[in-house]
C-alpha cells in the first residue's frame, strides 16, 4: 500500500491494549470488529458442541484475525485470548467491505489469511486421521516453532506461554501423553523446557520423527 492508503486504512481502526489471560472476543459473541495484532500473542481456542475445548492456532504480531464476515459468519467461531499482554488494532466490522473494495492489497492479505488457515486446518485433520500421537506433537511443536521462534545458539527459542496443554489441544492428545513425550524428548536432547518457553535444540530430528522416517522416543 502506498502510505495514503494505509494513512486511509488506519484512520478508521483504534487500538486497544489487553492484558494477559483477557480475551479480545469471545466464541458466539457477535462480530462487531476485526483486527490486526501488533505486539504480543495471543491463543485462539474453540469448544466443541460436546464440550471440550481445542486450541485452533496462535496468533502473531502482523496477523489478520477476528475476520468474521470473510466466513460468512455473523459471531466468531472462536475465543480469542491474550497469552501475554497484547496491542491490536481493531476496525468496525461494517468497514469490512468498504475497505476491501478501496484497497485490492487488503483483498489479496484476506484471501491469503483464509488460504493459509485452510491449508493448516487440513493438514491438523489428516494428522489427526493418520498418524501416531508422537509424530502429532511433533509436528505441533515445528509449526510453532516456524510460526514464532526465535534462532538462538543452542535451537529455536518458542519465547511466549505454551503450556503442554496447549500442545495437547492442538494435537488432538492429552495432557498425560504431551508431559510424557516432552520428558522423553528433554532426556534425549532434543528440546529443553522451563517456564512455558520450549526451546527445541535438535529442530531436524524432530522433523525426522514427524514425518516418520526415524522411530519415536516412547
Amino acid at each position: 500500500m502506498t502510505d495514503a492508503e494505509l494513512d486511509d486504512v488506519l484512520s478508521q481502526a483504534a487500538s486497544r491494549r489487553h492484558q494477559a489471560g483477557t480475551a479480545v472476543f469471545e466464541q458466539g459473541q457477535s462480530a462487531d470488529h476485526f483486527f490486526v495484532l501488533l505486539h504480543g500473542r495471543l491463543r485462539v481456542t474453540q469448544v466443541t458442541a460436546e464440550g471440550q475445548q481445542m486450541v485452533v492456532r496462535m496468533v502473531n504480531p502482523g496477523d489478520l484475525f477476528g475476520i468474521a464476515r470473510a466466513l460468512r459468519r455473523p459471531d466468531y467461531p472462536g475465543t480469542s485470548t491474550a497469552v501475554v499482554e497484547s496491542i491490536t488494532l481493531a476496525w468496525p466490522m461494517t468497514a469490512w467491505d468498504g475497505m476491501l473494495e478501496q484497497h485490492p492489497a487488503l483483498a489479496v492479505n484476506a484471501m491469503q489469511t483464509v488460504g493459509a488457515r485452510l491449508q493448516d486446518a487440513h493438514a491438523r485433520m489428516r494428522e489427526l486421521s493418520t498418524e501416531e500421537v508422537e509424530r502429532r506433537v511433533a509436528h505441533t511443536v515445528l509449526r510453532l516453532a516456524n510460526q514464532s521462534g526465535k534462532k538462538e545458539a543452542a535451537g529455536i527459542r518458542i519465547d511466549f506461554p505454551v503450556s503442554k496443554q496447549d500442545i495437547a489441544e492442538m494435537a488432538g492428545t492429552t495432557l498425560h501423553t504431551v508431559s510424557r513425550i516432552l520428558s522423553a524428548w528433554e532426556d534425549a536432547g532434543l528440546v529443553e523446557g522451563g517456564r512455558q518457553k520450549l526451546l527445541i535444540r535438535d529442530p531436524h530430528q524432530l522433523v525426522l520423527i514427524g514425518d516418520g522416517h526415524v522411530p519415536g522416543l516412547l
